[in-house]
């Protein structure tokens, strides 16, 4: 299982699930039957745990996000960096066995990836201020 997939996978669906409203266990059984990519490298549970964790504790996250974004409310942040700093912050806030930096950096590399250009940098300040606290 390869854990850089598995978190890029859990990106797009959690995107996927702030447009359509639906719940993670619909999104996840969707994706399974209608994508075209790989599943061998997917870990599903951890896609599920997080998920699930983001879902059930998404106000107290956002409310992270939102004390450690300087100047941006969490309604201007695009739903895509959203859905990044989301599992980040799920991970830092409930994932002990995952290193915070790894969280991070992994988190940044997502946005370089699929975001803005100037969107690693804001993902890595919120993240920074996050984790010094």
């Amino acid at each position: 299982m390869n854990r850089k997939i598995s978190r890029e996978t859990t990106m797009k669906l959690l995107y996927q699930m702030s447009i359509n409203k639906e719940n993670y266990l619909d999104i996840i059984n969707n994706y399974k039957e209608n994508t075209e990519e790989k599943l061998d490298n997917v870990d599903f549970d951890y896609i599920e745990k997080v998920l699930k964790g983001v879902e059930e504790n998404k106000e107290s996250i956002d409310e992270k996000i939102q004390e450690h974004s300087t100047k941006w409310k969490i309604n201007r942040i695009s739903k895509i960096n959203l859905a990044i700093l989301r599992i980040a912050t799920y991970e830092i806030m409930c994932e002990e066995e995952i290193p915070n930096k790894v969280s991070v950096n992994e988190a940044i590399e997502l946005a370089k990836k699929y975001s803005e250009d100037k969107s690693p940098a804001f993902v890595n300040g919120v993240l920074g201020n996050m984790i010094q606290k």
